[in-house]
């Protein structure tokens, strides 16, 4: 089983929500659609279920071409942002529901509703109505409204956004192991970077209805496709510094100069891919993107550091966020919370070897040195 979406898009009027996007999802593969709000994912989400209709393109679920199939034809589960309880009906007659709709006897149903309900640890509030319920327990149910059926996929649109952040870590642990067990094509949708890095197998990151890139959590995270991509994954998020390429020194040194104030040279000996940069002309305008946690804070200036002052300090715990500046240019450092920093104070940033992407005028990866 299988969910393909070819060249998708949805128009409203002017508006093109949904931009000839391309993706699949394999079975028993966790995809999760990441953006932020109106990049077009519910949209696409909802073009899978046959919530809306497409107006170019193709939705094929299990091989079959589905776009002229109603939603209740296509034999999708949608857990809503949303729970969708009926208030009348107990949680266990909440997950009866579907069943009885799909006309399963009795002894099926009664099975269905005591594997999902020991699956989701819903067992002692099987009595309860949704008004008696807690906001986790609320959203457990409508989980298990979903998986007690038997379908072709899973969609679920924003599944823990309403909860607050402790019950959001328990979740996404606990929605992670029963999505495992499931063993069907199953998409995502949410705006919660650390959602997507935790609980997909791979995440397709959207922009104004279009794809950006797709790949695994790690891949994302390390190897961002473009500008957009690098800025919108990683917490706290990237130091973005515009720059000059000025040239290649010697065979394994590339220099670049930041915002025309401070120069800084680079290992090139291992970047990826080896060629690049020798092929960019000098005076090229580029972007460095570097993460917080990849750069140093150094005893002694070197031409592959720069220096600026201690701007702020924000304590993290067992780490410590430094926002450093000086006339021209700003970074942010997460450095361990023993090592010694004070506001007002110089320091001195090393670049750490095999963590610097480099960005082209058009915004798109380069290289990494």
């Amino acid at each position: 089983m299988s969910i393909e979406l070819k060249s998708a898009t949805k128009v409203y009027g002017s508006l093109t929500a949904v931009n000839a996007v391309n993706l699949d999802v394999q079975d028993g593969e966790v995809l999760c659609l990441l953006g932020p709000s109106g990049c077009g994912k519910t949209t696409t989400l909802r073009m899978v279920a046959g919530l809306e209709a497409t107006d170019g393109g193709d939705v094929f679920i299990g091989g079959k071409r589905v776009n002229d199939l109603a939603a209740r034809d296509r034999n999708v589960a949608m857990s809503f942002q949303f729970y969708a309880l009926y208030p009348s009906l107990t949680v266990a007659e909440n997950l009866a529901f579907p069943l009885h709709a799909e006309k399963h006897n009795a002894q099926v149903i009664e099975q269905k509703v005591a594997e999902t309900s020991r699956v989701l640890q819903l067992d002692g509030i099987l009595n309860r109505l949704p008004g008696q319920l807690a906001e986790g327990e609320k959203q457990r149910v409508a989980v298990g409204r979903s998986i007690v059926r038997d379908p072709t996929c899973f969609l679920f649109d924003e599944p823990l956004s309403r909860l607050d952040v402790q019950l959001r870590e328990e979740m996404r642990g606990e929605i992670k192991e029963v999505l495992q067990g499931l063993s069907k094509p199953t998409v995502i949708v949410t705006h919660d970077q650390l959602e997507a890095l935790t609980m997909a197998d791979r995440i397709a990151v959207m922009r104004d209805g279009r794809i950006e890139q797709v790949d695994t959590p790690h891949n994302v995270f390390a190897r961002p496709a473009n500008l957009f991509v690098a800025g919108f994954i990683g917490t706290p998020q990237m130091n973005l510094l515009a720059c000059t390429f000025e040239g290649m020194k010697g065979s394994a040194e590339a220099e670049f100069s930041i915002n025309g104030q401070n120069n800084i040279t680079l290992d090139s000996s291992q970047a990826s891919p080896s060629d690049s940069l020798s092929q960019l002309p000098a005076g090229s305008a580029v972007t460095l993107g570097v993460r917080p946690r990849n750069l140093q804070l150094v005893s002694e200036t070197s031409s592959s550091s720069i220096t600026l002052s201690v701007d702020l300090i924000e304590p993290m715990g067992a780490e410590t966020l430094a926002h450093l500046r000086n006339d021209q240019n700003s970074l942010r450092v997460v450095t361990d919370w023993k090592v010694p920093i004070d506001e007002g104070e110089s320091v001195h940033v090393q670049f750490t070897k095999g963590t610097t992407h480099v960005f082209t005028e058009d915004e798109l990866l380069l290289t990494t040195l």
